[in-house]
């Protein structure tokens, strides 16, 4: 295992071989890019370090995509696109509530592990 930088510059641990891989890579208009993914089998303590870390970069990664639709809908009201706006308002109401699990997600992954 051995550390990666994210676009953003922080560190998320990452494996190769049989027992780790990365898949779906996507870029953004802005020029970044990056891959999403995770699948673990018997890569023990090492695993759940990684998957804590992934799951903290992914919470925080989707939180800046929902700070930056939120932007985008503020600029669409701006231009007049009222309606469009609200759209995109509404959808990351929805993505919020999605970070939310993956908080709790995280909560509960990092509580078991300290009672392990």
């Amino acid at each position: 295992m051995h550390l990666v930088q994210d676009e953003n510059g922080n560190s998320v641990a990452h494996a190769h071989g049989s027992e780790h891989s990365h898949c779906h890579e996507h870029s953004h208009e802005c020029g970044h890019s990056h891959e999403h993914g995770h699948e673990c089998s018997s890569c023990g303590g090492d695993c759940k370090n990684e998957t804590v870390a992934l799951l903290t970069y992914m919470l925080q990664h989707n939180e800046q995509h929902a700070a930056e639709l939120e932007q985008m809908a503020e600029n669409l009201k701006k231009l007049g696109m009222d309606d469009a706006a609200k759209q995109i308002s509404e959808g990351v109401s929805e993505f919020q509530k999605g970070n939310m699990r993956l908080s709790l997600a995280l909560t509960l992954v990092k509580e078991q592990l300290k009672e392990a």
